[in-house]
């Protein structure tokens, strides 16, 4: 049996596809998995490290005005047809799976039209334009959140199934975690991410606010600021006295699952893929919502989750170290509230949406 995943672009593409990918492996041990991606985005690097063949298209998202830029696009949609075609011709997968980027509209939409079983995979609240194509031609969309379903049209039958999380998310307790981390059972921990590179935004507001809970006895922080911003951040707090023991500050977390089952309440971005761990944990959140993402969707993400009672959103223009540090320790204070946001976030989780979606794509083969 073959399979083709494609889905590219973004590490919030690529990841969803690696862990459907695996979950197939572990359905079906002999199925050949190949995927198919482009040479400019990050699945070049990533894909390959997991193991998978990796083919190439050319193709390029598009502007939303016409220009010299829109027709070279175009251009590139035609060789990308022809790159998929010749995918398709040649390797005859019994089963085409796409998570979004644009990577995914050639591959996805030449398989359909050869009859061959498709399925799409949507992370955010607000679906990407590929996904809203390739909805009319596939025969499943599985979706991370249920407010996505209102903005496809096509034929496709769609799945709830919340987006597939890596299974060493769910392999530690708190009690391991704290201990791994050298952390205060006895303390609240706040773990603050602003993603693999770090948010500006975000780190310049938790400056002022680990500065306010520097030395508590009551909490305690776990801060990556990302590499490329740990030296600045670091030589600003020494020049504003530097911090207690309790605010622990790196330029990356290497072990994320860890850190997440240590954690109390986090401040996140809201990217789709970090917010399905925090709820697959239990984890209740403080979310600023990168304001560049395509089309707003990381705030269409937390509103989505803000609405059933399991975060608070702070849109990054408004963000300051006051508005944080008030949150905190608001819910420092209201131990019922947050503990109500924890019971939130975990009816939020869906730990075997990866399981569910691979077998549900399997099952295509079949009809």
């Amino acid at each position: 049996m073959k399979v083709i995943l494609s889905g590219g672009g973004t590490g919030g593409h690529i990841y969803p596809a690696l862990t459907i990918a695996d979950q197939i492996k572990k359905l079906c041990p002999d199925a050949d998995i190949s995927f198919v991606g482009t040479q400019q985005g990050l699945e070049k690097d990533i894909i390959p490290r997991y193991g998978y063949p990796l083919k190439f298209i050319e193709v390029a998202g598009f502007r939303r005005s016409l220009s010299l830029d829109t027709l070279r696009s175009a251009a590139k949609l035609v060789a990308g047809l022809y790159d998929a075609y010749r995918i398709i011709k040649n390797e005859r997968p019994d089963l085409v799976i796409g998570t979004g980027g644009y990577v995914c509209g050639p591959i996805v939409f030449m398989a359909a039209l050869h009859g061959i079983p498709c399925c799409i995979q949507e992370q955010n609240a607000m679906p990407g334009v590929t996904n809203k194509i390739l909805s009319r031609y596939v025969r499943k969309v599985f979706l991370g959140y249920k407010e996505a379903g209102k903005y496809f049209h096509g034929k496709a039958e769609l799945e709830y199934t919340g987006n597939p999380i890596r299974t060493e998310i769910l392999e530690h307790t708190r009690e391991e975690a704290l201990k791994e981390l050298g952390l205060d059972a006895a303390k609240k921990t706040i773990l603050v991410s602003g993603g693999s590179r770090g948010a500006r935004s975000i780190n310049n507001a938790m400056l002022e606010a680990e500065l306010a809970l520097s030395g508590r006895g009551d909490v305690q922080v776990l801060h990556a600021t990302g590499d490329v911003n740990y030296e600045a951040y670091m030589a600003e707090l020494a020049k504003r006295g530097g911090v207690d023991d309790n605010i622990i500050i790196k330029p990356y977390l290497h072990n994320m699952p860890v850190a997440l089952a240590a954690a109390d309440l986090a401040v996140f971005r809201s990217g789709a893929i970090g917010l399905a761990e925090l709820m697959a944990k239990g984890v209740p959140s403080i979310l600023v919502p990168y304001p560049y993402a395509t089309a707003n969707h990381q705030e269409f993400n937390a509103r989505a989750v803000a609405a059933k009672g399991a975060a608070k959103v702070i849109l990054d223009k408004e963000l300051t170290g006051e508005k944080v540090l008030e949150a905190v320790e608001h819910l420092l204070l209201h131990q019922d509230e947050l503990t109500k946001m924890q019971a939130a976030a975990k009816g939020l989780g869906k730990p075997q949406a990866a399981e569910v979606i691979a077998s549900q794509a399997l099952a295509l083969i079949k009809k």
